[in-house]
């Protein structure tokens, strides 16, 4: 299978790492940080995604996601609540009358280590269960072993299953591991009708990167630049603290444009992140 990606430089993780960081070192000069913060909350998946989890819990997190939003001080609510397939119907119930979707991982999430028609089935469910958005997984093990036109069919057969929602392709960047093939399955991602590319499922170390992100961030402007469609990006995994969050914010902007900063485009997976910018905007 030939490919469209294109980079600067073939890179090493690290390398790639290190570029990213001095990037948005250079970049962050003249950003605004509150409004930033107050930017990057709008644009939160706050997420539980534990085998603990519970309908008080999922409720929970329904009441913190929507409680954020203060109008008079120009301050949202996040864009949406991220939660296992059997909670969709309590997290809809729970959202019913606020701006805030309901997002759900599926397809064997997070290994992605089942039949294709058992997590086409899942991913069918999650939207007859009305969410907006759906989370899907790659299959890293065929990815690493170079079976492309494998990965790009299940790819596709999940995009179908997922009707008309809203769909990310999570490519679990952590152990693919390689500059090169995480922008290859960037590519197989969006070949298949990913509305957006996701960094991690947050059970693998590492997580998101800004070195990962970038090289995501290249393919996504390549395709762009090709055919006119906006693709979105969705760091998660690891992001807890404001400030690394800023560095995520700048890079998309540096890299995409300010087009890109809105919730329509780019998503923040985190669980409590929003906690932390929702106190320091409150100060």
């Amino acid at each position: 299978m030939n490919f469209n990606y294109s980079t600067s430089q073939n890179f090493d993780m690290e390398q790639a790492e290190k570029k990213a960081l001095d990037m948005v070192k250079e970049a962050r000069n003249g950003i605004d940080e509150q409004d930033a913060l107050r930017a990057l909350l709008g644009m939160i998946d706050l997420t539980t995604l534990e085998g603990k989890d519970t309908d008080e819990r999922v409720s929970s997190l329904c009441e913190q996601g929507s409680s954020y939003a203060d109008e008079a001080n120009n301050i949202p609510a996040v864009a949406a609540i991220c939660v296992y397939p059997t909670f969709i119907s309590l997290a809809k119930e729970k959202l019913i009358d606020t701006p805030i979707a309901v997002a759900s991982v599926a397809g064997a999430f997070p290994a992605g280590q089942s039949p294709i028609h058992v997590k086409a089935m899942e991913v069918k469910y999650a939207a007859q269960m009305g969410a907006d958005d759906i989370d899907i997984v790659i299959s890293r093990g065929i990815m690493l072993e170079e079976q492309y036109d494998i990965v790009l069919d299940e790819l596709k057969q999940l995009r179908s299953a997922a009707e008309d929602k809203h769909l990310k392709v999570i490519l679990e960047t952590g152990e693919l591991s390689d500059y090169t093939l995480i922008q290859k399955a960037s590519e197989l991602a969006i070949n298949a009708g990913a509305d957006f590319i996701k960094t991690s499922t947050g059970k693998v170390k590492p997580a998101a990167t800004l070195g990962a992100t970038m090289g995501m961030c290249e393919v996504i402007k390549a395709h762009y630049e090709r055919t006119g469609e906006m693709i979105g990006i969705k760091p998660a995994g690891g992001i807890s603290e404001p400030e690394d969050a800023l560095d995520y914010y700048v890079l998309i902007k540096h890299l995409l444009g300010d087009k890109w900063l809105n919730k329509k485009y780019f998503r923040i997976g985190a669980s409590r992140l929003a906690n932390k910018i929702y106190e320091s905007l409150a100060k």
